[in-house]
């Protein structure tokens, strides 16, 4: 009993875990500084529903970042990266960026102004959303496959740590004490937690099959053949073939992929409507900002981190698919939780409860999402290709959580009503997962060789520019 007790967390006792927990942690800090305390922070000043609800679209960074990841890939960063590595490098560029971009949003003031703040508050979305894209290539290249799903828990467990405990809870705390200008500039420093974290980790060196390898040399082999074009058009036209074209043609060679897309699309639509609005719900029943910030982190903050190990047990033991199909018909249910809250009023019970079930159902559907989609990555597309999968995910719940406000205005202020339909909403996908669990299981990408994605390249001659 002891033994298969251990066995089954023994990926957790990886050290290379802990660096993908800080990581995760530097990832999450900057999202409730965009969603959910950015929200509250406007209701606060009188800001209406409906506009908070639009304030998601400053957030369609976090959906858009597949358009730069093929230059996250494949460009060298003056400086950076020669000093510390292809990932490292284009990290520490993308946190200390990250780092102004909240201190920015922390000197402006909705009351005067809100198209600054919108303005602000895309460019923090934006570095936001490159440097996932360095830290979730990053973390893909640096395990095994069979690590993934401990990997996926390790990165957000880390994540909660830094979005749930500290932007958001901590948060709360600071703008309740000290103003939200203030809470903003100190978790800007906050950002400098992953820079450390990067300066001790190691440059991961990932492979390219042998199938990926002999479809570029075709492709390049072709493009030598137009002996009139320029050599140096000719090296131009390869790269943005290796960099931004086959990421996406090696995708679409596999089966099902329309079908995998279109599930990735819709799978957490019914989360992006309770998330934005969320906060505003909690302000409107009457609740302190301190009651939030407690709750969040005592209670909803303990049932994540339950829900995220149990997520990796659940990945480990019954498969990917699976495990998606489980958690997530047990987070469409949890959302019901909300509704029996809005019909009940300012009841501080029955508000830890939709906490507990809500967060503790997020963790475990979190984990088998993020290994779903760090199993279809070709490692020698890691970066574009994960934020492909991730933008296409973001992207329909940041567009359609953007009419989260205006819904609820047009049901005359009615969550009970609202939560039900986010809860039927989040259902929806669950008919597609069962035509990938029986038609399109999981394949792994072509089998790695020895060789490293550097050597590849300079291979088919291509080079970075």
């Amino acid at each position: 009993m002891l033994a298969r007790f251990t066995q089954t967390f023994a990926p957790y006792r990886d050290r290379r875990m802990l660096t993908l927990l800080i990581l995760g942690f530097s990832s999450g800090l900057p999202a409730p500084l965009v969603f959910s305390n950015l929200s509250i922070w406007l209701r606060d000043l009188g800001v209406s529903r409906t506009e908070i609800g639009l304030f998601a679209l400053a957030a369609t960074p976090y959906a858009l970042n597949f358009l730069w990841a093929p230059l996250v890939d494949r460009l060298r960063l003056p400086w950076f990266s020669a000093r510390f590595g292809r990932r490292r490098g284009w990290a520490l560029f993308t946190q200390s960026l990250l780092m102004l971009a909240i201190f920015l949003l922390s000197l402006t003031n909705p009351a005067q102004n809100l198209m600054l703040v919108a303005l602000a508050v895309l460019f923090v979305a934006f570095m936001s959303a490159t440097q996932d894209i360095v830290i979730d290539a990053y973390r893909i290249e640096l395990l095994e496959p069979h690590l993934y799903g401990a990997g996926s828990a390790a990165a957000i467990w880390g994540w909660h740590l830094g979005g749930t405990l500290v932007g958001a809870a901590g948060g709360l705390y600071l703008a309740e004490y000290f103003g939200w200008n203030t809470a903003y500039g100190v978790l800007a420093a906050g950002i400098l937690i992953g820079m450390v974290a990067v300066l001790f980790s190691p440059e991961p060196k990932p492979s390219i099959s042998a199938a990926t390898l002999a479809e570029e040399s075709r492709v390049l082999a072709n493009l030598d053949r137009f002996n009139a074009l320029p050599k140096h058009l000719r090296a131009a036209m390869g790269w943005f073939y290796v960099s931004l074209l086959a990421p996406f043609a090696e995708f679409t060679r596999r089966k099902g992929w329309l079908w995998i897309l279109a599930f990735i699309f819709i799978f957490k639509l019914g989360d992006a409507l309770l998330g934005r609005m969320s906060g505003v719900f909690y302000r409107e029943l009457g609740f302190s900002l301190l009651e939030i910030a407690d709750v969040s982190k005592l209670y909803g903050f303990g049932a994540n981190i339950i829900g995220i190990l149990l997520g990796g047990i659940l990945v480990a033991r019954v498969g990917l698919l699976k495990a998606l199909f489980v958690s997530g018909l047990a987070t469409a249910t949890t959302n019901l939780t909300y509704a029996w809250l809005a019909a009940s009023g300012q009841s501080y019970a029955i508000f830890v409860i939709a906490l507990i079930a809500d967060n503790f159902t997020t963790g475990l559907v979190t984990v088998a999402f993020v290994a779903y989609l760090s199993s279809l990555c070709n490692s020698a597309y890691t970066a574009t290709q994960y934020a492909l999968l991730a933008s296409l995910g973001n992207l329909a719940r940041i567009w359609l959580s953007a009419s989260s406000g205006w819904m609820i205005d047009k049901l005359d202020g009615d969550w009970s009503v609202f939560f039900v339909l986010t809860a039927i909403i989040a259902l929806v996908g669950l008919p597609l997962l069962l035509v990938l669990i029986y038609k399109f299981p999981v394949i792994p990408p072509p089998t790695f060789e020895s060789q490293t994605s550097e050597a590849g390249f300079k291979k088919n001659g291509v080079s970075d520019p």
